[in-house]
């Protein structure tokens, strides 16, 4: 342990002594793990982004749909009711109706139609729905006398965007009009040119008298990945067992239905970003080929003195290591300030709800691409110093 720490110290000194040429033969290292730890931190990033945009379509990885045509006549609450019947067999902690109608408003220059839907609690958390401002519905506001409602920001800032601590209210109109409370402001999906929509209970739906009688309702449930598809096949049987005169169908409507949809992404930066290190190593390996020729004569002094071929041999590779070392620290400290530099987050994931931390990978990957780098920078060199002859050595 003690001659480890010695050659340690000895490739610090060897550093110091040749730092003009160290450091200006690690610039291109350094800059290879920034670009490299940068290529994978966008990658998850935008990785993330696409994930996260598939979420507020289809549901989280493992998310079954459900349509549901009980036919004519029949009552949104009684089907409700029979398909909650069918959840609670199965112990599903996350599930949710969904039923779309347009709901006419009183915005502030007159009476509008809002894209509507009317879902439970569960469907946020599904969704992996970020607000903007304010809260996402909670189990006991179905027991609301003033129905909950959850708007976008187009309708949020058509109505003169109210302090949402004061209880806005906003009158709704159906068969049975009433005023509604917004306490939650989810951000445009789609831009400033969104149309304006809101989200309310299925009670509160109830309440204004829409979506009474329905030709067929949605529903999802969020499972575990490995239960998914037999999940799929036992609801299949089930509900139609619960809805005997209606069409029901049952799939899975996730991201991850058909697979992994990222791998072609991670395969296309793993590429890149082994190209860039490669460079880097390249880089670093000529020069140091080139100024272990002019050290000849040092090593051989070395060895004169009693320096044995193991010795110099690590002392040449440690200093390539400790050196490399360092300029994958630093090239890891660039990456991070440019991966997580909020405009660059915007450009590259574009409504992301949480923008993830910068990757634990990315930062070892960039980290044991440095010590990689400077083991061959330093091995072929030091193999050369070490099959040099002493007393040519001297001569040189």
């Amino acid at each position: 342990m003690t001659g480890f720490f010695a050659a340690v110290v000895e490739a610090w000194g060897e550093f110091k002594v040749h730092k003009t040429r160290v450091l200006l033969s690690l610039i291109g290292v350094a800059l290879s793990v920034a670009a490299l730890s940068t290529v994978v931190g966008m990658g998850d990033l935008a990785r993330e982004s696409i994930q996260q945009s598939q979420e507020r379509s289809g549901g989280r990885s493992a998310t079954v749909s459900a349509y549901i045509s009980p036919g004519p006549g029949v009552t949104m609450t009684s089907s409700r009711q029979k398909f909650i019947a069918v959840m609670k067999q199965y112990q599903l902690e996350y599930f949710s109706t969904e039923q779309q109608f347009q709901l006419s408003f009183q915005f502030p220059n007159g009476v509008q139609q809002a894209q509507a839907s009317a879902v439970d609690p569960a469907y946020g958390v599904i969704h992996r729905l970020k607000l903007f401002k304010g809260h996402w519905f909670a189990p006991d506001d179905a027991q609301r006398l003033a129905p909950a409602l959850v708007v976008n920001q187009t309708f949020y800032q058509s109505i003169g965007s109210p302090n949402l601590n004061t209880d806005p209210e906003i009158s709704a109109t159906g068969e049975k009009g009433t005023s509604m409370i917004i306490i939650g402001v989810l951000p445009n999906q789609y831009g400033p040119l969104e149309p304006a929509s809101a989200y309310l209970l299925p009670e509160a739906a109830a309440s204004l008298g829409v979506g009474a009688l329905d030709a067929g309702f949605n529903a999802q449930i969020w499972s575990q990945v490995g239960q998914a598809d037999q999940l799929t096949a036992s609801l299949r049987g089930d509900l139609q067992s619960a809805f005997p005169a209606a069409q029901v169908s049952v799939n899975r409507s996730d991201y991850a239905a058909m697979g992994d949809p990222y791998l072609q992404i991670e395969l296309v930066v793993g590429a890149i970003a082994g190209v860039v290190m490669f460079l880097g190593i390249l880089s670093l390996l000529n020069i140091s080929m080139v100024t272990i020729k002019h050290r000849v004569r040092e090593i051989g002094i070395r060895r004169s003195f009693g320096a044995t071929g193991a010795r110099v041999f690590f002392g040449v590779l440690m200093e390539s290591v400790v050196a490399t070392t360092i300029a994958g620290i630093l090239g890891v400290m660039l990456a991070i300030a440019i991966v997580k530099n909020p405009q660059l987050e915007s450009f590259i994931g574009p409504g992301i709800a949480d923008y993830p931390p910068f990757p634990i990978s990315a930062a070892l990957i960039g980290l044991a691409s440095a010590v990689l780098a400077g083991a061959l920078a330093g091995a072929l060199p030091a193999l050369v110093a070490v099959r040099v002859k002493v007393i040519d050595a001297i001569r040189f």
